[in-house]
């Protein structure tokens, strides 16, 4: 009878996989804890800003009552707005800019300089 060539490099493979499995698994679990407690950090950090929503019926009914008044917007005086941003980049920081940006985005047509 002929003796297989492979058997001992098929009995070291199954020896070092499983002294390695137990390792693995141990790195897996720590890698799980550290991702939740990274997406817990995350999600304290979303949930103490400020939910600001559009409120679409009270800016249209400020812009309305505004435009019946004739008042003409005033040039955005506060620090957030950037070139390229439109009004729903300011509601992130207060929903009044967010409103009267859009007033003044009615009034003249476009955004500020």
């Amino acid at each position: 009878m002929k003796k297989n060539p492979f058997l001992g490099l098929n009995l070291i493979f199954i020896i070092f996989s499983c002294y390695l499995t137990p390792a693995d698994a141990r790195y897996d679990n720590a890698e799980e804890d550290e991702l939740a407690l990274m997406q817990a950090q995350l999600n304290s950090e979303v949930m103490s800003q400020p939910f600001l929503a559009e409120k679409p019926e009270e800016v249209d009914a400020y812009i309305k009552s505004m435009l019946d008044k004739n008042v003409t917007p005033p040039e955005y005086s506060g620090s957030h707005w950037r070139p390229g941003y439109t009004c729903r980049d300011l509601l992130r920081y207060d929903w009044s800019e967010y409103r009267n940006c859009r007033y003044y985005h009615r009034y003249h047509g476009r955004y500020y300089y």
